[in-house]
């Protein structure tokens, strides 16, 4: 039989010892519990020391736990997924070390937590057509190749397209910027990560304090009326702190 580890979600504020049930990472019903110093904890489950397998399902169950957690704790710090420890030791002797920047963190994230927006736009046929009438050289360009649709041009066509990508990318950019201009005054922060395809035109992660949540709702709501025609949103929250506090524990942590 292989050596048991611990696997670790999480980190929270309690002197006291819990147990959230047999929801641990792996599917074997481990149960999820916490290893202490001082006032400060790791959420944990037992996990064998192997190579992590690195898969949907375990990713999932990495931040239900965490959401499992947040139910009774105003401040969590979501640990990055994947991270294994040997023992409880090792545990106890991370949180000694890092003490001070882990009491910070929880009382910068006292309270708060992370809703996600996301927009994309309903038709891409609107989106260019505005973009060849808003920008000459494009337009200008793309009556030239219709005029000389006999001749060989691919070379312009080529051009075109390139202009066209530039002028989207930036569209995507004003157009995040309206709709984060609409929410930021109810956050502490936000971070715009990556979009994926065309439609797609922002995907932003907001830093939210619990008592704000509805008057979050509320603008979302409002945006929602006014751009019922142009965009459509997708917003997922509460979350995990993922995008403000993501917590690494290195394999070295565990050497020095």
């Amino acid at each position: 039989m292989g050596k048991e580890g611990k696997y670790i979600y999480a980190i929270i504020e309690t002197r006291q010892e819990r147990n959230f049930g047999p929801i641990g990472i792996g599917g074997r019903g481990d149960e999820v519990l916490t290893i202490g110093y001082n006032d400060v904890s790791m959420v944990i489950s037992s996990h064998p020391m192997t190579k992590f397998v690195v898969n949907r399902e375990n990713m999932l169950t990495h931040e239900r736990v965490i959401e499992e957690v947040m139910k009774e704790f105003n401040s969590v710090l979501p640990v990055r997924f994947g991270c294994l420890a040997s023992n409880a030791n090792e545990i106890r002797n991370l949180l000694d070390r890092r003490y001070r920047e882990i009491k910070s963190f929880l009382r910068d994230m006292e309270h708060k937590v992370e809703l996600g927006v996301k927009g994309m736009w309903k038709n891409m046929n609107v989106i260019f057509k505005e973009i060849a009438e808003e920008n000459k050289e494009i337009k200008k360009s793309k009556k030239k190749i219709m005029r000389d649709k006999g001749k060989k041009n691919i070379q312009a066509t080529i051009e075109v397209g390139k202009m066209v990508e530039e002028t989207l990318i930036k569209k995507k950019e004003e157009e995040a910027e309206r709709i984060v201009d609409a929410l930021r005054r109810t956050t502490f922060d936000h971070k715009l990560n990556k979009t994926m395809g065309e439609e797609m035109f922002m995907n932003a992660a907001f830093l939210v304090d619990k008592g704000r949540e509805k008057e979050f709702d509320n603008v979302m709501d409002d945006l929602n009326q006014e751009y019922k025609k142009r965009i459509k949103f997708m917003y997922v929250g509460p979350l995990p702190v993922f995008n403000f506090v993501n917590i690494v524990v290195y394999p070295e942590e565990w050497e020095k």
